[in-house]
């Protein structure tokens, strides 16, 4: 069986480890129009200083990522968060400590004793019985009150999605919570008997030692499969009872394509085959996302936590700060401190449009405004992405279950990566790795 994968995200990876480890017979050939493996997981490295140019690690709440790590013998590799990264900040117009128990909560300025009341008052809401799905902000006025959603649910979904809550379905970006309220009745009820259940503290943050680089490079290691680094596919064209794939000079047969690209990049590749299909998966938005980088060798902050994020009340440029060297102490020299400053998203999409000056000059005033900080870097380190993070709007769960269903009129043509039903590494290495589990059970 020859099976081509086109994408070597950390979803496509997975597809063609979990394969290869099943079927070791198989012809498996991978595609990645960067000269390195990853995707959006890079580490740029410049003068001491690592910067991540996408995510930085995985949750330890799910065993998805740490069951690839373990299955590949990257075990040495990994690297634990530092404990200061259980303190988190949101910015509104000042910086405010997260309250992580109830005693913090009700001490908090982040919101009003009203906003507390009504949010305590979340026992006493029904649960909902319409069907369909509901945006984030909908959910939220309904369950916990507008001034919560309005601080805790806003910064959270700048920090994850890039976006706003009025912007992203709660259905498909944020299930467990719904779940919450159907099986439970109400978030309070459902937290509380998911904490009798589980054992044992939850989830950290986990990465690797040199950033999530040395591990997309590690999988490259172990995975036998036919590279092609640095050659964009153009073209997949049905060709008898399997595909033809061209990228470059290439221009070969094979009994199975697995798209595992954006959602946009997919569509390019598979207009001349199915120009519905195509439109289906450009119809799949994304957010554009600015990460800028800066490294000090000496600075005078204490940078004592994870970073801080920001509300859109508060009418910052940035949507929030990683203080990586306090995260992952590996991330810079000893003594020296590095941050990376997010801006853009649906909030302020322009932003993303500026040059690498502009980008420069955005990030530092952010800085400024939420930290006081105005020392001029030593480092500096720029990602632009002009299509950074799906954004699941609401109707995604309903659009992707309509475009799986028109993709069975192609046997032997998957999708897989981000774009569909989880963007976080636990998500895309789950869906990865169920994808070969189907591709060899399409086998036998």
């Amino acid at each position: 069986m020859r099976t081509a994968i086109i994408g070597a995200g950390i979803g496509g990876l997975t597809t063609a480890f979990y394969l290869l480890r099943d079927r070791p017979e198989d012809e498996v050939h991978v595609f990645e129009a960067e000269p390195i493996p990853g995707g959006t997981m890079r580490t740029d490295t410049i003068d001491g200083f690592r910067f991540e140019a996408g995510g930085n690690g995985f949750l330890t709440n799910k065993p998805d990522s740490l069951k690839l790590v373990e299955d590949t013998g990257a075990n040495d590799l990994l690297l634990p968060s530092s404990d200061l990264a259980r303190k988190r900040y949101i910015f509104t117009d000042r910086l405010h400590r997260l309250p992580e128990a109830p005693g913090p909560f009700l001490g908090t300025k982040l919101i009003s004793w009203p906003a507390k009341l009504r949010m305590a008052g979340e026992l006493f809401v029904p649960k909902r019985t319409e069907k369909g799905e509901e945006t984030l902000q909908e959910f939220g006025y309904r369950r916990v009150g507008k001034e919560f959603t309005d601080v805790f649910l806003d910064a959270m979904t700048a920090g994850i999605y890039a976006t706003t809550p009025d912007k992203v379905s709660v259905n498909a970006a944020f299930p467990l919570v719904v779940r919450l309220e159907q099986e439970h009745g109400g978030l309070f009820r459902g937290m509380l008997a998911r904490r009798k259940k589980q054992a044992g503290p939850g989830g950290i943050l986990m990465s690797f030692k040199g950033g999530v680089g040395s591990f997309l490079e590690h999988l490259r290691t172990v995975i036998p499969a036919q590279w092609h680094l640095g050659e964009a596919v153009t073209e997949i064209a049905r060709e008898g009872e399997g595909y033809r794939v061209r990228a470059g000079d290439f221009d070969e047969p094979f009994d199975r394509v697995v798209v595992s690209t954006q959602a946009h990049a997919a569509a390019q590749m598979l207009r001349p085959l199915d120009t519905e299909l195509a439109g289906r998966l450009a119809d799949i938005e994304y957010s554009p996302v600015a990460v800028v980088g800066f490294g000090w060798r000496e600075l005078d902050h204490p940078m004592d936590g994870f970073g801080l994020l920001t509300t859109t009340s508060a009418g910052l440029p940035i949507l929030g700060v990683l203080w990586d060297s306090s995260i992952f102490p590996d991330r810079a020299p000893e003594g020296a401190k590095s941050v990376r400053v997010m801006l853009g998203g649906q909030r302020n999409p322009e932003l993303v449009d500026q040059d690498e000056a502009g980008l420069i000059a955005t990030a530092r005033e952010g800085l400024r405004l939420t930290m006081g900080v105005d020392k001029a870097p030593d480092v500096t380190f720029v990602q632009r992405w002009d299509r950074g993070i799906p954004s699941y709007r609401r109707g995604h769960i309903a659009r992707v279950d309509a475009l799986f269903a028109y993709l069975q009129r192609y046997p032997g043509l998957y999708l897989g990566g981000n774009a569909y039903r989880g963007i976080a590494m636990n998500d895309c290495v789950r869906n990865g790795r169920e994808l070969a589990e189907q591709l060899a059970q399409d086998s036998a």
